[in-house]
């Protein structure tokens, strides 16, 4: 399993990447300095771009025609994903639909966040 965990800083805060991922992953309530996601709006984007995938359930696609799958879990403040033998391109793809929502990744395999998108390859 590979995570991906996205969140948006609220203007002029910058806090430790660590210690956010660490309250997010406890699905703290709420988060100061984090902003509201359009957590549905997300979904959607992201069930769209992966249409030709099986949806397995609300939350999770499987690619039935190659290798990998996902499963999503989300905040108000955050969505996280899962990735299972997912190739290089499927996570860039999942990075470029948070980016349009302005949602930098944070790779805790590393621990890093990506503030410039352009900066993290799979």
């Amino acid at each position: 399993m590979y995570e991906l965990l996205f969140w948006k800083y609220l203007e002029g805060i910058y806090l430790n990447h660590h210690e956010v991922y660490e309250a997010l992953i406890e699905e703290e309530a709420h988060i100061e300095g984090l902003e509201e996601l359009p957590v549905q709006v997300i979904l959607n984007r992201i069930a769209s771009v992966f249409s030709k995938w099986e949806k397995v359930d609300d939350k999770s696609w499987k690619n039935n025609n190659g290798v990998g799958a996902f499963h999503i879990r989300t905040t108000p403040q955050s969505i996280k994903i899962d990735c299972y033998g997912t190739e290089g391109k499927t996570m860039d793809a999942l990075v470029n639909i948070m980016e349009e929502f302005k949602c930098a990744l944070y790779d805790p395999q590393v621990p890093q966040r990506y503030d410039e998108m352009a900066e993290y390859f799979f």
